[in-house]
């Protein structure tokens, strides 16, 4: 019915123009024959209503058809359906469409020239990182075998170097991955205590060096989940309270069991995040107000944390308080195994 109303409106004034030549017509046969004219009114009105019928049909046919055509141009605009699309319309209308295939297929050409760059990019960026493994693997191999002839003030400082990039290598790759086609995620059983364990012995030398007091309640909870990437999060959340410490800092874990789904908590008693600063703190690069604590902040480790947790189907939710602490909390949905 659509197609009919636009047809009829877009061609109401050779419509009018047509019934208006048959008024003309019937009245100069009323005037030439009253007699002649009652009898052929009614086969004068029928073959108009028909003829009408007809050229409406036609024309919704052909629109139709010119509809599907131009659906499958901006789809496919290469030169087979562009050709076709053509014999279909008026010489004006060619011209038009003409001119749209050129522009698409010079921004065809020029998405496609950066799609190509941009994945150029890509590879030499995971290249890089992988590459810069190598030497932050010697670094941890002399800090592990070398340690007593290092100053306890300079093995400090190489922890911090050495925690440092493996968190930016870190979070290099899995901005990489996450924004890749292909996911190679493998969800299985995991124990959340053992990953907790990894990440803390991973942070050791910053929480020890701030004199962070750990409380991890849990036991033997285990999630179905992606096993690297619940660690990845795992490490933003734990580098974002070493950042944003207080001076008696504190790192709580613990769990919540309910029916539908499993809650970690992971809370912190560190400087917070003001309230109206919560709900942009997954966006990219949110930073907050420019402290002494956040002036070195990328804004990516919450960002990269809530994107892995979409991708891996986990719901995050977080709590807060300025200056009293941050808390957030990531739910596993529940698995009823199949007997």
């Amino acid at each position: 019915m659509k197609i009919f109303g636009n047809i009829i409106k877009r061609y109401s004034l050779w419509f009018f123009l047509l019934l208006s030549m048959n008024i003309f017509f019937m009245l100069l046969l009323w005037l030439s024959d009253i007699r002649a004219f009652w009898a052929l009114s009614g086969l004068i009105t029928l073959v108009s209503l028909t003829f009408f019928s007809l050229l409406l049909f036609w024309l919704y046919k052909k629109d139709k058809e010119k509809i599907r055509l131009f659906q499958n141009f901006l789809t496919d605009f290469d030169v087979c359906n562009e050709q076709k699309l053509l014999a279909l319309v008026s010489r004006s209308e060619g011209e038009m469409i003409q001119l749209l295939a050129s522009v698409l297929r010079e921004k065809q050409l020029v998405s496609e020239q950066m799609k190509e760059k941009l994945h150029d990019y890509e590879e030499y960026v995971e290249g890089w990182a992988h590459e810069a493994k190598t030497p932050l693997s010697l670094l941890t191999m002399i800090l592990d075998n070398c340690s007593e002839e290092i100053y306890d003030s300079l093995r400090f400082k190489l922890d911090y170097v050495r925690s440092q990039l493996q968190e930016d290598i870190t979070q290099m790759l899995y901005y990489s991955r996450l924004k890749g086609s292909t996911k190679d995620y493998l969800f299985e059983p995991i124990n959340l205590s053992e990953c907790i364990e990894e990440i803390l012995a991973d942070y050791a030398p910053l929480l020890e060096e701030k004199h962070f007091c750990i409380e991890n309640h849990l036991l033997l909870e285990t999630v179905y989940t992606d096993y690297k990437g619940i660690l990845f999060m795992l490490g933003q959340i734990v580098s974002n309270a070493i950042r944003y410490s207080s001076d008696e800092p504190m790192l709580v874990f613990s769990m919540k069991q309910s029916e539908n789904a499993n809650v970690l908590c992971i809370a912190d008693n560190g400087i917070g995040v003001k309230s109206y600063d919560l709900p942009y703190i997954f966006q990219k690069g949110f930073t907050a107000a420019p402290t002494d604590s956040r002036k070195k902040a990328t804004g990516m480790g919450l960002y990269l944390t809530k994107k892995m947790a979409d991708d891996l189907k986990l719901q995050l939710e977080v709590r807060s308080e300025w200056k009293k602490g941050f808390a957030i909390y990531i739910s596993f949905p529940n698995i009823i195994e199949e007997e």
